[in-house]
């Protein structure tokens, strides 16, 4: 995955606090494939100094949100309480729990539902069957939205602007030699999966990597979140993934949205 800080260009003045921001950047700049790192690590992915780098991480170390053992430094379960409250308050990932499973036994598949986070998704709910990707996928995991099927139902569902804002040049890389990375055809695949209602990738993450995706919507006909099916190259071609996952994907959307209808 590509390091980028998330601090955006463009500051509001005022009542925006640059130094918050940063202490997120540097939160995020631990994940899966990544899970210590050194003190110039961290300054170098969140993109700044090392000094302020060294004084987010002893005050975060000090409030019990990352450990140290003198060179490397790891977070600590504690981080869990930032997304607890908003976690807790969201009935969407326990109305979607028992849906994905039942999907997942019977496609025999790995299934997760996930939301949009800038221009990343973030896995709010997964039922794992084996690990199919060379990192592990669990609650919280990030992926650039672009070049994931749950992703790109996603960033189809938005606004023309908004989309835009999102997806330039400067951030679409190719992660791999099929990964989709060109604004003006990505932007044409969208439109596309906007139209057809659910989105298929194949090796754009992650080589041998396929899934299918489609929308859930919630009460109001807003966008809750994706769910999809992810298989590998060799357990499953496109065929089947598009002709016997994909219609079962569909109806499991429906039903957490009749669900969701309900509350």
């Amino acid at each position: 995955m590509s390091e980028r800080s998330e601090i955006p260009g463009e500051q509001p003045a005022g009542d925006f606090v640059q130094s918050l921001a940063r202490g997120l950047t540097v939160i995020r700049s631990f994940d899966a494939e990544n899970p210590e790192l050194t003190l110039s690590e961290v300054a170098r992915r969140a993109g700044i100094p090392a000094a302020a780098a060294r004084r987010f991480l002893r005050t975060l170390e000090t409030l019990g949100y990352v450990r140290s053992d003198g060179r490397s430094f790891a977070l600590t379960p504690r981080v869990l309480e930032l997304g607890f409250s908003y976690l807790s308050a969201l009935s969407l990932p326990e109305v979607m729990q028992p849906h994905l499973e039942r999907l997942s036994r019977a496609v025999d598949e790995s299934v997760s539902g996930a939301v949009l986070s800038g221009a990343d998704i973030v896995y709010i709910a997964r039922v794992p069957t084996r690990r199919i990707m060379t990192v592990g996928i669990t609650i919280g995991t990030r992926f650039p939205a672009y070049a994931t099927s749950m992703g790109r139902v996603l960033l189809a569902a938005l606004p023309a602007g908004e989309r835009a804002g999102l997806l330039s040049a400067d951030t679409l890389e190719a992660l791999t030699d099929r990964t989709l990375a060109d604004p003006a055809a990505l932007d044409a695949e969208l439109d596309r999966v906007r139209d057809q209602g659910f989105a298929i990738v194949d090796g754009e993450l992650e080589l041998g990597l396929r899934s299918a995706a489609a929308l859930v919507r919630g009460r109001d006909g807003a966008v809750a979140a994706a769910i999809n099916v992810s298989t590998s190259e060799s357990r499953a071609s496109v065929e089947r993934l598009r002709d016997h996952h994909l219609p079962l994907l569909l109806e499991t959307a429906a039903a957490i949205e009749q669900e969701l209808r309900l509350l």
